[in-house]
């Protein structure tokens, strides 16, 4: 039996691998795998931006390759920017770490992205490219777009050419822009999307502006509608119908004609030398209504239509769409004082006239209604003889009479003079009033001119024939002082309504007093007109020399005789005729 301490170890034993499977490599063959293993994977070096490939790609998260012994996971977030990325798409990451705490190598496409995004976009800037970029968010006045992996800002004026209300629904979308602007003290960018569609427009105005001539119908469609007009879009090209182009007839306001987004033919009427300002036409697609006009239509026809226009000298009445004729306001009445329009028709009435003149080539003409009824002036002598009495209508007044109308068409003029035979008028407002009535006497008829000379005062008979009889020179009558001027002298009024007039030098006291006004004293008539109806009297001859005692006499009988007439007197005349006849009667008595 062996002695154990005879047993020697072996010097090359390699305890490690007891519990192990056996080597089945030599250390010359390991090595060479090695080196073969080490050489088939990419040396990495942490905090450095290299290119891979997507190999996976779920909801969540991006599997990308970079040639490591392990792949890497990317929140699928960073590329939200660029919802096309597919598998085999090359895309540039940042090395975080070769494996973290489990063995994960950790990239981030999202750092990288900024390393390399400034470079990006100074190169976007300069060379004015088109990039991609994801609307992030909305902020004040703008929204936030991402932009290789920067944040710029894109204001709401550069989102498109037209005006933008609604922000939000362009969140979460991913969009072409342009890089119009970049601080690089603060690190800001901005960007455009309305730029690229200004580019796209431009070079269709290019084109369209070069084939623009006059008379060319387009077809365009309506982008605005104003009061005054209607913009066409002629793909990229703005032209302008006036309200006056749309329709041969007339029109309130364009909508009638056009809405909006309406596709129409429309024809170059003018425009300017840069072709910037285009006149575009509707109407003048169709042939003038003036064309069309029935060659049979004469002077004297009737026709019907409606008033379209209204104005203080007349209507327009459109017959025909197009076609329009005046009705002057001297033609709506046969009445010759001075009245509107208005005061006959309103818009939209129906209107039947006679055609008075027709001018094809200027494309004019004048209607008439008025001819529809029989002229009143015709047979005027018979209606209304001189000295014929009527009722009329104040219509209007004016400083020196009043407008009456006997009836329609036939006006007539009171002048202020013949309106009252005592009572002296300033203005005929003091008179009467318009749209009351009132009795007239006919004193002249002046066919041919159309007028009608009236009276109101000679419905009575004239007061001052009898008043000659009463205010006889040297009469003596009390009066009142109604007012003094400082050189002429003072108003008087007498009896029975009549005023008359004392010198100054005649209005002497016997006891030296001053005369003031509303004093009542006696006056001795010195003069006496009728024609001027004008009666001149005087105070201190009622004192100053021996009075006659039978013209006091006269004077006391004259003013019992007219005390009865007062009694009957109306504001505007002195009663009727039975009782001035009575009182000439019973002053004829006390004469004999």
């Amino acid at each position: 039996m062996r002695n154990l301490n005879d047993i020697q170890p072996l010097a090359d034993f390699d305890w490690s691998s007891i519990g192990k499977k056996a080597e089945v490599y030599s250390e010359t063959e390991k090595e060479k795998l090695t080196n073969a293993y080490e050489t088939t994977f990419s040396q990495l070096v942490e905090q450095q931006v290299i290119e891979g490939i997507i190999v996976a790609k779920n909801n969540r998260e991006v599997v990308v390759n970079i040639g490591f012994k392990s792949d890497g996971v990317i929140p699928v977030s960073e590329l939200r920017y660029n919802p096309d990325l597919k598998v085999g798409d090359t895309i540039e990451v940042y090395v975080e770490s070769q494996e973290d705490a489990g063995g994960q190598l950790i990239l981030s496409h999202k750092k990288a992205r900024i390393l390399k995004s400034w470079d990006r976009v100074n190169a976007a800037f300069e060379t004015q490219e088109i990039v991609n970029g994801y609307v992030k968010s909305r902020t004040k006045g703008g929204l936030i777009v991402d932009v290789f992996g920067i944040e710029a800002f894109l204001p709401g004026s550069q989102i498109d050419v037209k005006p933008i209300r609604d922000y939000d629904v362009y969140v979460d979308k991913v969009m072409e822009f342009k890089v119009v602007k970049i601080n690089h003290e603060y690190k800001n960018v901005v960007v455009s999307h309305k730029a690229l569609i200004e580019d796209e427009i431009e070079a269709q105005k290019a084109e369209i502006i070069a084939r623009l001539e006059k008379g060319q119908v387009l077809e365009g469609t309506v982008k605005n509608i104003t009061s005054y007009g209607v913009f066409i879009d002629l793909g990229g090209v703005d032209g302008l119908i006036h309200i006056t182009d749309l329709s041969w007839g007339r029109i309130n306001h364009p909508e009638e004609i056009v809405a909006l987004d309406q596709k129409i033919n429309v024809v170059i009427l003018d425009f300017d030398e840069s072709k910037k300002r285009i006149a575009l036409g509707l109407k003048q697609l169709t042939p003038h209504p003036w064309d069309a006009l029935s060659a049979d239509l004469k002077v004297g026809d009737k026709v019907s239509g409606k008033v379209v226009v209204l104005a203080d000298y007349g209507a327009f009445v459109e017959i025909v769409p197009g076609v329009e004729g005046l009705i002057h306001v001297t033609e709506m009445s046969w009445s010759q004082h001075l009245r509107t329009a208005h005061d006959f028709l309103k818009i939209g009435d129906a209107v039947e006239s006679v055609i008075l003149t027709l001018d094809r080539e200027e494309r004019k003409m004048s209607l008439g209604i008025k001819q529809l009824i029989p002229d009143p002036w015709a047979n005027i002598s018979e209606k209304y003889p001189v000295a014929s009495k009527h009722e009329a209508v104040v219509r209007n007044f004016t400083n020196f009479g009043i407008f009456v109308e006997l009836e329609e068409g036939v006006d007539g003029l009171i002048h202020i003079s013949d309106l009252s035979w005592s009572k002296k008028i300033k203005h005929p407002a003091e008179f009467t009033k318009v749209g009351e009535k009132i009795q007239v006497v006919v004193l002249e008829v002046d066919a041919d001119s159309r007028r009608l000379s009236l009276g109101h005062k000679q419905l009575e008979e004239n007061p001052w024939d009898v008043f000659e009889s009463i205010f006889t020179i040297n009469s003596i009558h009390k009066g009142t002082i109604m007012n003094m001027s400082d050189k002429g002298g003072a108003i008087i009024s007498l009896p029975y309504g009549v005023e008359g007039f004392c010198p100054k030098s005649q209005l002497a006291k016997e006891d030296k007093s001053v005369a003031v006004i509303d004093e009542q004293m006696d006056f001795k008539v010195t003069e006496f007109s009728k024609d001027n109806k004008k009666i001149v009297v005087s105070h201190s001859k009622t004192w100053h020399t021996e009075e006659s005692r039978p013209e006091a006499q006269k004077a006391n009988s004259g003013e019992k005789a007219m005390k009865k007439l007062n009694d009957q007197l109306e504001k505007t005349t002195l009663g009727d005729l039975d009782a001035l006849a009575n009182l000439k009667e019973e002053m004829e008595k006390n004469e004999q």
